[in-house]
């Protein structure tokens, strides 16, 4: 099975990233994709003048070759990222139908004690006009992030990757 992971931020030791490789470790894809989201602002000016650029178009070719796609997102100020938002409203520009009925799984990973739990509530909301098969639960919410991963990116703390193998499983079951 291919998973496709869109990490929310862009940092190159993101916690989210680290997050979605060990999604995809724990689905036991046969193969995974990790998604570029690096767009440019999404800007109707823009897509009118030079049509949907060759990034946007790249990753939903890789939203309809996966079977399933997991997003881990930050929470910047109570939110997914600025990144995540606008690679939402690009492929909503460029193939709106590339998530419908996906199999998809949301986590994410924060600096702070909640772990994400505002950006999940947004990040789902933000998902509904693009109709994907979205989990609920377990929910997977990685707080204090930058403590949670060892040298090799691999979680240690054993409740995070019940929940994770657990949304894995489920995720798995849904495709």
């Amino acid at each position: 099975m291919h998973l496709l992971g869109i990490s929310g931020s862009l940092r190159k030791e993101a916690t989210n990233t680290k997050l979605i490789h060990e999604a995809a470790r724990l689905f036991e894809a046969s193969e995974f994709t990790a998604a570029d989201i690096r767009f440019p602002l999404y800007d109707g000016d823009l897509e009118e003048a030079e049509g949907i650029p060759a990034a946007v178009k790249a990753l939903t070719d890789q939203i309809n070759s996966a079977d399933a796609v997991v997003i881990s997102t930050p929470e910047y100020n109570k939110a997914p990222s600025g990144a995540l938002k606008n690679a939402l409203d690009w492929i909503s520009r460029s193939d709106m139908k590339s998530l419908q009925d996906k199999p998809m799984a949301i986590m994410s990973a924060t600096a702070g004690r909640a772990g994400g739990e505002r950006a999940q509530f947004a990040l789902r909301l933000m998902l509904m006009p693009f109709a994907p098969k979205l989990l609920q639960s377990p929910e997977v919410l990685v707080a204090q992030s930058s403590k949670q991963f060892d040298d090799n990116g691999r979680l240690t703390d054993d409740a995070y990757i019940d929940f994770l193998g657990k949304l894995m499983g489920n995720l798995k079951a849904l495709v």
